[in-house]
Order: C-alpha cells, then structure tokens, then sequence
C-alpha cells in the first residue's frame, strides 16, 4: 500500500489534517472524476438514454460490493444510505404485538428510534442487552437472552458512531445461527475501515453507507440480503417494479436477488460513483487497509496519552478508528477551535446522539476523530502538538 500514491489520488488531505471519516470522508479524484463525466454528458443526452449505455458498469457495482463483502452480487442491493437499508430490511420483518427485538445500549440513534416507532405502531417489546464494566457485549447474558426470550429480530452496530467500541458480531451470529434468530448488522462505521466478512459474521442483513470509510459518495449505500432472507420471501413493506414483477391485476412476483429491496429510481451519478470508490478499495486491498489502519489508530492513542488533561472515552478489548476525547484544563469548546485554527476536521458527538452511553459515562459531548488510510503518522503527531498547549 504506497500511502505517497493514495494522498496524490485525495486532492482533500493536502490543505488539512481530515480526520473525519466517520462522518463523511474524502472520495478519491477518480470517484469524482467518473460523476462529474457523467452528469455532464447527462446534461447533453439525457438521464435514460445514457443510462442504457453504463449498463456493464453499473453491474459493478455489485460486483465489487460482493467481493469486499464476500458474497455474491445478487446479494446486494443499492440504497441511498445505512438508515434507508435499515429501513428496508426492518420492515421485511413481519412483527407482530409483542414480538422482541434485542438490541445493545451501543445501538446507532437512528436505529434505536427505529426500534422505539414499531414499539409505538406495533406493540414490540425493546430488551438492550448488558454491557460488562470494559464496555464488551456481555456474551453469556446475551446467550441466555436469545435462549430465554426467543427475539424475533437481532440488532446490533458493528461500531457505534459515538465510540470506539467493536462488537463481537461473529460470536453473535454463532448464537443467531444456533437459535435460528434472524440477524440484523449495521456496518456503516466497519466497511471500509476493517474487514467485513458477510460469511463469517453470519447476518442476515448487513448495512452499510458509501460516505465514510468506503469514501464513496453522499445519498449511497449498500444492503446485504443472506439467502437464507431471500428463500425465505422476505420483502420490505414498500417496493416497486424493481423488487417485483406485476403479474396480472391483482398478483406480482418478487425479484429472486436482493434487488427486491431496490427502488428503481436513483442516482446512476452516484451508483456509478460507489462502484469506483468500491473498485479502489479492492484495488488497494481490505486486508492491507485494516492492517495499516490498526497500527495507525494504536499508536495514536498511545501519543495522545501523553497530552495533559485529556482523557479518552473509548471502552472495549477491540476499538476502532473511531476516537473519542474530552480535555479537562480547557473547555471542549476551546479545545475544538483550536483544531480547527490548524486546519484539523474533525466531528464532535452529543449526548442526545447516544443517549445510553453518554449517560453511563456522564458526558455531554466529545470531539470525535476518525482517521483513515491516507492519514500519515507525521500528521498525527501534529494533533499531539496542537492539543499540547
């Protein structure tokens, strides 16, 4: 992985020190590149004619999506973010009034206020599953959850958006399998970022977004569908001449791959897009960017331990390159006007966004950082600089 040739080809990380791909990262130039040459020959052709013609390259994009995610391409289907896949594959779920859906206290605001809407329309009970005191997923409660309760859905976040905590989703989709339990995976924060291995893990429906640290496109996502969901008939509560067929005035037949949680309208811009960022990350190679992203993020914060007054706030025997921070001798608000008076991006997290996790830790907020591969070592050394006033 040549880190000089992935900083030539991110015209963004010359100005600055970007550290929030977790957020909305920077798309390498040939991403832009191939939106900017088809909106403008749009401009000129029109949006059905000229997508006629990118048939082939829009098949990309399942194809690199299968080979990050190791599946097949009839697995995937094209969403415009992680919350409208979550959407779709939580509404082919046919609850009824007290059916459960087990959670985690580490759930994703959008999703838990998914789980809190069908709590209200359908009458579903919500169990969040314990936490042990290192802020790991207590396994062996959650086992005995499964068990005991017999969930209708499991729901979990690969790596919550306000901390570094990494779920133990492999051993989760053992129990899954073990007790038939279908098996919901929100991946936003892990795509891109690690390696995400649909057969490992053993989901049923796994989410993901293209803006963070896939580094594609905004309004872009992906939602795996397992074949066991598509044997099975699952659909999502609206569909449209993508996911079926209308057979005769009253009937319809259902699109055998995950296309069927596809709407047929959408940004062919931005499918093509995603499929050139996802291109580039095959390109460079998961396994090579998870390696350099873990030795990255471990000797930043083992640096950052050296700056007075700050204190991280990631718990978990796994953390990610999702870091977050309060500082005690200064304001967290001067603290982030100083990052940004030397060009550092970055995101700050809320209470109101984590509910759960910021009440257990007494927090309001944190300012986030989040870097990725083609962040350097030199630049994080910067930071520890800065912060050190």
């Amino acid at each position: 992985m040549d880190i000089d040739v992935i900083r030539e080809h991110t015209k963004g990380c010359r100005d600055k020190i970007f550290l929030n791909s977790a957020g909305s990262s920077l798309v390498p130039q040939r991403v832009t590149d191939k939106m900017t040459a088809y909106l403008q020959m749009e401009a000129l052709e029109g949006g059905y004619a000229l997508a006629n013609q990118y048939t082939a390259e829009l098949d990309q994009l399942y194809v690199q999506a299968a080979l990050l995610l190791n599946c097949t391409a009839e697995n995937i289907a094209f969403v415009t973010s992680a919350t409208d896949a979550f959407a779709r594959a939580i509404t082919a779920v046919d609850f009824k009034e007290g059916d459960l859906i087990l959670t985690t206290d580490d759930d994703y605001i959008s999703n838990q206020l998914a789980f809190l809407s069908l709590k209200q329309r359908f009458g579903i009970r919500i169990i969040r599953a314990h936490s042990l005191p290192n802020g790991d997923l207590d396994l062996e409660q959650f086992e005995k959850l499964v068990d005991q309760q017999r969930p209708k859905l499991v729901a979990i976040t690969y790596m919550p958006t306000n901390s570094g905590l990494v779920q133990p989703v492999v051993e989760v989709g053992r129990i899954c399998k073990k007790f038939d339990v279908l098996y919901l995976l929100d991946a936003c924060q892990a795509a891109g970022q690690r390696v995400v291995d649909v057969q490992e893990i053993g989901c049923d429906f796994l989410t993901v977004t293209g803006r963070k640290f896939l580094r594609g496109p905004r309004g872009t996502g992906l939602l795996y569908v397992s074949d066991k969901v598509l044997a099975a008939g699952l659909v999502p509560l609206i569909f449209d001449m993508q996911g079926a067929e209308w057979t005769a005035d009253d009937a319809y037949t259902l699109a055998k791959t995950a296309k069927r949680f596809e709407f047929w309208e959408s940004s062919i811009a931005g499918k093509l897009g995603l499929a050139e960022s996802l291109k580039y990350i095959n390109e460079i190679g998961i396994l090579h960017i998870e390696e350099y992203n873990i030795k990255l993020i471990t000797q930043f914060r083992e640096q950052l331990k050296s700056v007075t007054g700050l204190t991280m706030h990631d718990q978990g025997s796994r953390l990610s390159n999702i870091l977050t921070f309060t500082t005690e001798n200064r304001s967290l608000s001067d603290t982030a006007q100083r990052l940004k008076d030397h060009h550092v991006y970055f995101s700050m997290s809320f209470r109101d966004f984590a509910r759960i996790d910021f009440n257990r830790k007494n927090l309001d907020a944190v300012i986030r950082f989040s870097p990725h591969y083609f962040n350097t070592v030199e630049e994080l050394e910067k930071i520890i600089d800065i912060l050190n006033y």
